[in-house]
């Protein structure tokens, strides 16, 4: 039987269900690690989607340049160390900022203009939808010797990686990207504040990923990136010195899931502890 307002002649509209009022959109905060980056941050800062994108931090590690000045300009919140802290110490400083911020998700980018920051939206989408905790923009996904890299830089990446992806059980095409994605989540597990802060701290993130049982939700992307004199680039003595580090990040991975010394630092923080404030806004 019909209902009522559905009869002939009854008069009656029947009018559509409300829609149900949109979720609250995820807050993309992108951190920018910086030192000596005024000649190509404003060429960086072009290429994000800013659509997508809540807030920009540059965290300034003490540069020599008009890096503080371009950020401002350009309308970034800017973060001034005190001292200079290193790689490792300045992202230390981009994701307790990011966090306080509220972020769901945090992308670093290097602001050297070497990786393609069109490719924002393709890096977190699988965080977005909950697949993924950690994206990598990977160059190996491509071509990274036509994008300039030196010779000696690929075949070092080749030999690392292969030794990272058999100790750590994964099938990555890079670990030593400057384009990084990661969840509010993944960065409230694991506790980064314990990590170096020269080069080495990357290593030691996804060291820390994998062994809080997250290694599965690491994914990766194809990012085109460039080589050019303003580009940063770490030198082949302290490339030597990275690598040593990387493969000591190894090590102490396997003694800690072999159970013959364990580590702090590969160990999941409570839920409930925070992640160090970070210093105050320049």
């Amino acid at each position: 039987m019909d209902r009522p307002s559905d009869a002939p002649g009854s008069g009656a509209v029947e009018s559509a269900p409300p829609a149900a009022p949109p979720g609250p959109l995820p807050n993309v905060v992108i951190v920018m690690p910086a030192y000596n980056a005024a000649k190509t941050l404003e060429r960086t800062y072009a290429d994000i989607p800013h659509d997508i994108v809540g807030r920009i931090i540059l965290v300034d590690d003490v540069s020599h340049d008009e890096t503080v000045d371009v950020a401002r300009q350009l309308g970034l919140d800017v973060i001034i160390h005190q001292q200079n802290l290193g790689y490792g110490g300045n992202q230390k400083t981009c994701y307790s900022a990011a966090i306080e911020q509220g972020a769901d998700v945090i992308v670093m980018l290097h602001p050297d203009y070497q990786y393609d920051a069109t490719r924002i939206p393709a890096l977190i989408a699988p965080i977005l939808r909950g697949e993924k905790h950690l994206m990598l923009g990977s160059r190996f996904l491509g071509d990274p010797l036509a994008g300039g890299m030196p010779r000696w830089k690929y075949v070092a990446n080749r030999f690392l990686t292969t030794v990272e992806n058999v100790a750590f059980g994964l099938r990555l095409s890079e670990y030593h990207t400057g384009l990084r994605a990661y969840s509010r989540r993944l960065l409230e597990t694991i506790p980064y504040e314990l990590n170096s802060n020269d080069f080495v701290f990357d290593q030691e993130l996804i060291a820390q990923v994998v062994a809080a049982g997250m290694g599965r939700r690491i994914g990766e992307i194809g990012v085109p990136t460039r080589y050019f004199e303003e580009a940063s680039s770490v030198g082949f003595k302290r490339s030597v010195v990275y690598g040593t580090s990387t493969l000591r990040v190894v090590l102490r991975y396997l003694l800690h899931r072999a159970r013959l010394r364990r580590s702090p630092q590969l160990t999941a923080r409570r839920p409930d502890r925070a992640p160090q404030a970070p210093p105050p806004a320049g």
